[in-house]
């Protein structure tokens, strides 16, 4: 069964609207999110937002209070740098199945993935199609020289 260009066309903005729903509900979740971190010793919780700010540190015992001073620092370094690591790996995670999306349908519209074929002549009924396409040649031709020397 094959699809006319037009049924083509709407099914793959479907898609794009869909992973744009998509993409708005993780960033939504991700803007919310914090992450916590217990020290070893389980003196201290640092909790962090989204943006790596400090959102609590909670001292659940008073031993920190002999604590030298650079020791109490290094211990809460310790807990905010575990709390932002977890978050990032959580957005990590979460952006994951987005990653790419942008560089394929950006080449699916200027040429270049298996999309080729069903853009192409969308492509070429823009105005200005043979000019623009002439100017691009160039400057690839022209970034091309640069790299060689």
């Amino acid at each position: 069964m094959t699809f006319s260009y037009a049924e083509q066309i709407d099914q793959a903005m479907a898609a794009l609207a869909e992973q744009q729903v998509k993409m708005a509900e993780a960033a939504k979740e991700l803007q919310a999110a914090t992450a916590s971190a217990t020290s070893k010793d389980r003196m201290v919780t640092a909790t962090v937002g989204a943006q790596g700010q400090v959102v609590s540190l909670v001292f659940h015992t008073t031993g920190y209070r002999t604590m030298a001073p650079a020791q109490l620092g290094a211990m809460i370094a310790d807990v905010l740098n575990t709390a932002r690591a977890d978050l990032g790996e959580r957005l990590i995670e979460t952006m994951g199945p987005f990653s790419g999306l942008g560089e394929t349908l950006r080449a699916s519209m200027t040429g270049g993935t298996e999309l080729d074929e069903l853009f192409a002549p969308l492509r070429e009924m823009r105005p200005g199609y043979a000019e623009t396409e002439a100017a691009e040649e160039r400057r690839k031709r022209d970034r091309q020289e640069e790299f060689r020397g």
